[in-house]
């Protein structure tokens, strides 16, 4: 069967959806919480579910995180001799979380269906300026289906007439059928280290490490990546995340709900706009790219 693409709303929820189909995968987009991937199957295995009764408010699930990642302290930051206040999001811990997009609506541009594949391209732009973040920019998200991978390609164009900081991630939660026998595989020999706020203060130099088994962790870590590849071992999947990315990172976090991990690949850390590492600058009318890819390598 090849793929559909149809669009729906859900009226109860006021929701603007997006599902991808055919007869062994399954995918939800929703345009309206930021064109986030909300549900994945894909050669049917479930990769990614509906978190319910955790909220996508709470969760952040499969979000786009731009124009910073992860949590900036007291929403505070100077750039270009100048200071910023962002508003604080976090009101427990008095930070700025996640950046802008998450709960913006995508416009759906460009849709493509074949036997084996099927694509889409959503559209945010932004034409005012942010508190704390005074630029316009344009993002586009493209999700690329085949019956064993999914690619996102995320492409931001600096539509104002200053120069803007930025880094950027995604941050889906995979599904297993037991975390406590999954596990994770990477090259890292750095980590991040947190204060009680989850900000980033300092690094630290860790024997490198070639596998995490999660059993019964409760994780929120963040590491430095030495390549540009992740994998998650399931007893029913193994599932490979890969980053064209120049510098690469891991966000690991298990939420409060069973048999569930978010594994974020950003390209930056907690606390960038003022730490400075993966920060990157762009220009006026210019593009950056990203890429990012799931791929079953492995599955019963």
């Amino acid at each position: 069967m090849s793929f559909q693409i149809i669009q729906k709303e859900d009226a109860v929820n006021n929701l603007k959806i997006v599902e991808v189909f055919n007869d062994k995968s399954f995918a939800k987009i929703i345009l309206n919480q930021g064109g986030s991937l909300q549900e994945l199957k894909l050669n049917s295995i479930e990769l990614i579910q509906d978190l319910y009764p955790l909220q996508y408010k709470d969760t952040f699930a499969s979000s786009i995180l731009f124009p910073f990642v992860n949590r900036l302290k007291n929403g505070q930051y100077s750039f270009d001799n100048s200071e910023y206040q962002i508003a604080i999001n976090e009101e427990e811990k008095n930070n700025a979380l996640h950046g802008f997009v998450f709960n913006k609506e995508f416009e759906l541009t460009a849709q493509k269906t074949e036997n084996n594949a099927a694509s889409i391209t959503l559209e945010y732009k932004e034409t005012e300026l942010t508190q704390g973040f005074p630029f316009i920019y344009t993002i586009q998200l493209t999700y690329i289906f085949k019956h064993d991978s999914l690619e996102l390609k995320v492409n931001v164009l600096n539509t104002s007439d200053k120069e803007f900081p930025f880094t950027i991630g995604w941050h889906p939660y995979f599904t297993s059928s037991n975390l406590f026998a999954s596990s994770l595989k990477f090259d890292s020999n750095t980590k991040a280290i947190f204060n009680d706020k989850l900000i980033a203060i300092d690094t630290e130099e860790i024997e490198q490490v070639k596998e995490v088994k999660i059993k019964d962790s409760k994780l929120d870590d963040c590491y430095f990546l030495n390549s540009n590849t992740i994998e998650f071992k399931t007893p029913k999947y193994h599932l490979e995340i890969t980053s064209n990315a120049e510098n690469n990172f891991l966000q690991i976090y298990t939420p409060p709900k069973e048999n569930v991990i978010a594994i974020e690949p950003t390209t930056g850390i907690s606390n960038s706009f003022n730490n400075k590492i993966g920060l990157k600058i762009l220009n006026p009318n210019e593009e950056y790219l990203v890429n990012w890819k799931l791929k079953l390598t492995n599955h019963q």
